[in-house]
């Protein structure tokens, strides 16, 4: 088996990072500096580590443009918009997890009792083990690396072999903050090397980022031991679009939920209900503003659509498409608008499907890819339960006017976000969770530190003449 890991640029087919695996021997020595180094960092004062973090959260952002570039040539992204994963998102939820850590991991105090002293405290777990993924590779990232240093822990960053220049990037940064040696590394390892390492003993949480299939593989890994895997898995996200709806925004905001990213996102729109009242001026309005999108080179400013990661994952995605016509689907984009669009590439034009239904994978199984299936449904009853009808639970969001509606409908809708007028978002003072297979425990918020921390009582009897 070869020890070298490729990275193929989705923009032409070519390498773009070679990198060679650690050996047994290197994830032994990294294993035990995690340890080592944890001892100490725990006792490290909240506000030097704040400052550490803070200084590294910074490095990020005075890099964003060359960081840009890496993330397009290594998953595709367009470069207008690359950067701003580091200058908007990564920097907004960087910056707020730091300014909650002295809430989120203050003592927990107790009633009064005469003659004691009573408090739980939150100690940090140990060694974290986080294993990222390629699609926002910055973003998914810094939602478990900054609180789990924060909490006082030492971190393992195993990034995809799609974007490993990401994991470096954050050594670089968090050495350039002067963060103590051995609190932060990173490892570029094969998959049954990183099972081994979910089974190490030295291995203390492990926050996982991925695909369902995924997510089993490193639950399976960790069964032979009693310690969590918090798990940010994948998703079918839907939207309803009720009568009362601002429909300029809503097509806007919904196809843009869609396609951005070439759809690669968890939490993207894959399947739109629209109430019959205002079906056709949906569907009308989210054609005509498909088609201007521009497909081509994600190198060139004027491209908003890029490849999807790999050759193989665009085929998977024709597949997708290919079935669901066959079973009936109506596709409302002509591939000929996007002549980047070439079997045997990563290119994929994007894709407008009605007669949908749910006897179609379009609709129940998540499609990484620039795909948007539409549905007319005659009330809300028939899209909460077209919304319920999945085996994810990521996010959904209604399009409406009327905020109690929303209220009301979100309480019967099973989902971990629920949206309104707003899609594909993460907003790092809300919990970011999922339920059934779109994965379990929590990240981002006052809550996501709870991850990264366990209770220790303390039960203190003052002893009196």
């Amino acid at each position: 088996m070869s020890r070298v890991q490729t990275t193929i640029s989705p923009i032409d087919g070519s390498v773009y990072v070679e990198r060679e695996l650690a050996d047994a021997a290197q994830i032994d020595s990294v294993l035990n500096t995690a340890v080592a180094a944890q001892r100490t960092w725990k006792h490290t004062p909240l506000a030097e580590r704040m400052a550490i973090c803070e200084r590294a959260v910074n490095y990020m952002v005075d890099h964003a443009d060359a960081i840009g570039l890496e993330i397009t040539m290594q998953m595709g992204r367009p470069i207008r918009y690359s950067p701003f994963e580091i200058k908007r998102g990564f920097q907004e939820r960087g910056h707020h997890m730091i300014s909650i850590a002295p809430d989120a991991l203050r003592d927990i105090p107790t009633q009064p009792k005469d003659g004691f002293q009573r408090f739980i405290r939150r100690e940090p777990v140990g060694v974290v083990l986080v294993l990222a993924p390629w699609n926002y590779p910055y973003l998914t990232t810094v939602n478990s690396v900054v609180p789990a240093i924060l909490a006082g822990n030492s971190v393992i960053l195993k990034h995809s072999d799609q974007s490993p220049l990401v994991a470096e990037r954050f050594t670089e940064a968090f050495r350039a903050a002067g963060l103590p040696d051995g609190v932060f590394q990173h490892l570029h390892a094969s998959h049954d090397d990183v099972a081994r390492m979910i089974d190490d003993p030295r291995v203390d949480f492990v926050a996982f980022t991925g695909s369902v299939a995924g997510g089993h593989a490193v639950q399976a890994a960790a069964s032979r031991r009693f310690i969590a895997a918090g798990m940010e898995l994948g998703g079918c996200d839907p939207a309803y679009i009720r009568p009362d709806v601002d429909l300029a925004h809503a097509i806007e905001n919904v196809v843009d939920g869609a396609l951005f990213n070439s759809g690669q996102s968890c939490c993207g729109i894959q399947r739109v209900y629209v109430h019959t009242a205002v079906y056709d001026q949906f569907v009308a309005g989210a054609v005509d503003l498909t088609k201007t999108y521009v497909l081509g080179n994600p190198l060139d400013p004027a491209t908003t659509l890029g490849p999807v990661v790999r050759t193989r994952a665009a085929d998977t995605v024709r597949a997708q498409i290919r079935a669901a016509v066959a079973q009936g689907a109506q596709p409302l984009i002509d591939p000929a608008l996007f002549p980047a669009d070439q079997a045997g590439t990563a290119y994929v034009a994007p894709q407008i499907l009605v007669n949908v239904d749910h006897s179609m994978g379009i609709m129940t199984e998540e499609c990484f890819g620039p795909v948007m299936s539409i549905m007319r449904v005659q009330d809300d009853a028939e899209a909460i339960a077209l919304m319920n009808d999945t085996h994810y639970g990521l996010t959904a969001s209604i399009w409406t006017r009327d905020v109690d509606a929303a209220l009301r409908i979100g309480n019967q809708v099973n989902t971990g976000t629920w949206y309104m007028n707003r899609c594909d978002y993460l907003d790092p003072e809300l919990a970011w969770t999922g339920i059934k297979d779109s994965g379990r425990g929590c990240t981002l918020s006052i809550l996501g530190y709870e991850s990264f921390t366990r209770p220790k009582s303390f039960h203190l009897r003052t002893v009196t003449d």
